[in-house]
Protein backbone atom coordinates (compact mmCIF):
# COMPACT_ATOMS: atom_id res chain seq x y z
CA UNK A 1 0.00 0.00 0.00
CA UNK A 2 1.39 3.36 -1.05
CA UNK A 3 1.73 6.01 1.59
CA UNK A 4 0.22 9.43 1.09
CA UNK A 5 2.37 12.56 1.04
CA UNK A 6 1.05 13.45 4.50
CA UNK A 7 2.01 10.02 5.88
CA UNK A 8 5.48 10.21 4.34
CA UNK A 9 5.93 13.72 5.66
CA UNK A 10 4.90 12.60 9.16
CA UNK A 11 7.34 9.69 8.97
CA UNK A 12 10.06 12.08 7.83
CA UNK A 13 9.32 14.44 10.72
CA UNK A 14 9.39 11.55 13.20
CA UNK A 15 12.71 10.28 11.85
CA UNK A 16 14.19 13.78 11.97
CA UNK A 17 13.19 14.01 15.64
CA UNK A 18 14.85 10.64 16.24
CA UNK A 19 17.98 11.89 14.50
CA UNK A 20 18.14 14.93 16.77
CA UNK A 21 17.70 12.68 19.81
CA UNK A 22 20.38 10.29 18.55
CA UNK A 23 22.82 13.20 18.13
CA UNK A 24 22.08 14.38 21.67
CA UNK A 25 22.40 10.86 23.11
CA UNK A 26 25.72 10.30 21.34
CA UNK A 27 27.14 13.59 22.60
CA UNK A 28 26.01 12.78 26.14
CA UNK A 29 27.52 9.31 25.78
CA UNK A 30 30.82 10.78 24.66
CA UNK A 31 30.80 13.02 27.73
CA UNK A 32 30.11 10.02 30.00
CA UNK A 33 33.01 8.20 28.35
CA UNK A 34 35.36 11.15 28.91
CA UNK A 35 34.23 11.36 32.54
CA UNK A 36 34.86 7.65 33.06
CA UNK A 37 38.29 7.86 31.42
CA UNK A 38 39.14 10.68 33.84
CA UNK A 39 37.96 8.56 36.76
CA UNK A 40 40.24 5.74 35.63
CA UNK A 41 43.18 8.14 35.62
CA UNK A 42 42.29 9.42 39.08
CA UNK A 43 41.88 5.90 40.46
CA UNK A 44 45.14 4.81 38.89
CA UNK A 45 46.97 7.85 40.30
CA UNK A 46 45.67 6.95 43.76
CA UNK A 47 46.87 3.36 43.39
CA UNK A 48 43.45 1.71 43.12
CA UNK A 49 42.59 -1.39 41.10
CA UNK A 50 41.18 0.00 37.84
CA UNK A 51 40.09 -3.21 36.10
CA UNK A 52 36.35 -2.65 36.61
CA UNK A 53 36.63 1.03 35.75
CA UNK A 54 38.47 0.13 32.53
CA UNK A 55 35.82 -2.48 31.76
CA UNK A 56 33.18 0.25 32.00
CA UNK A 57 35.23 2.38 29.58
CA UNK A 58 35.21 -0.51 27.11
CA UNK A 59 31.44 -0.98 27.52
CA UNK A 60 30.81 2.72 27.01
CA UNK A 61 32.89 2.63 23.81
CA UNK A 62 30.94 -0.38 22.53
CA UNK A 63 27.66 1.33 23.35
CA UNK A 64 28.71 4.48 21.51
CA UNK A 65 29.65 2.42 18.47
CA UNK A 66 26.17 0.87 18.42
CA UNK A 67 24.50 4.25 18.92
CA UNK A 68 26.51 5.67 16.00
CA UNK A 69 25.46 2.73 13.80
CA UNK A 70 21.84 3.30 14.77
CA UNK A 71 22.20 7.01 14.02
CA UNK A 72 23.49 6.11 10.54
CA UNK A 73 20.40 3.98 9.92
CA UNK A 74 18.14 6.84 11.01
CA UNK A 75 20.04 9.24 8.77
CA UNK A 76 19.65 6.88 5.80
CA UNK A 77 15.92 6.64 6.50
CA UNK A 78 15.66 10.45 6.61
CA UNK A 79 17.41 10.71 3.25
CA UNK A 80 15.11 8.08 1.75
CA UNK A 81 11.97 9.76 3.09
CA UNK A 82 13.12 13.18 1.89
CA UNK A 83 13.52 11.73 -1.59
CA UNK A 84 10.07 10.18 -1.38
CA UNK A 85 8.45 13.41 -0.22
CA UNK A 86 10.27 15.39 -2.93
CA UNK A 87 9.21 12.90 -5.63
CA UNK A 88 5.55 12.79 -4.67
CA UNK A 89 3.59 14.81 -7.20
CA UNK A 90 1.15 17.31 -5.73
CA UNK A 91 -2.50 16.32 -5.88
CA UNK A 92 -4.60 18.05 -8.50
CA UNK A 93 -6.98 20.66 -7.23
Amino acid sequence: MALSLAERTEQLNAEQRLLIKADRDIEEGRQRLRDQENRVLDLQADGHDIRQAERLVDLLKQTLTEWERHRTLIEQRVIYLRQQVDLTPPKAG
